[in-house]
């Protein structure tokens, strides 16, 4: 039963939690960021190439014969993805860079005086009186 006990601590960890949490959310926004291209971005590049719908682009590299379907190349397919990929990357890049600039910034504050400066400076203090 040890081993049990041993997962129990293990999944109960925070970093666990806190990447499940992650996965969840960045499944969730990836299906947001789909939807968005396929929905709002796509079309009217699509309307600007001349009614293109992007989805349905293809090559067949064969033919349908009898009931076998054709076989087809579905690059616009591809395209969506590349462009799916393209603003979710942009998106974690903006989030982390935003992020660094805070940690840098919190490492920028200026730290107050030690304990060690501080009790200096009551024992000077003192001596002076």
């Amino acid at each position: 039963m040890s081993w049990v006990n041993d997962f129990k601590d293990f999944a109960m960890k925070g970093n666990v939690v806190d990447m499940a949490v992650g996965v969840v959310i960045g499944g969730a926004f990836g299906k947001v960021v789909s939807s968005f291209v396929e929905n709002v971005i796509m079309p009217p590049i699509g309307v600007l190439m001349g009614g293109t719908d992007f989805s349905k682009l293809a090559i067949t590299l064969q033919e349908a014969v009898g009931e076998t379907p054709a076989v087809l190349l579905n690059y616009g397919a591809f395209i969506q993805s590349l462009v799916d990929f393209l603003i979710i990357a942009a998106a974690i890049f903006w989030v982390v860079r935003g992020m660094s600039k805070l940690q840098k910034a919190k490492e920028e504050e200026p730290a107050g005086p030690t304990s060690e400066e501080l009790l200096v400076e009551i024992r000077d203090a003192l001596k002076n009186k």
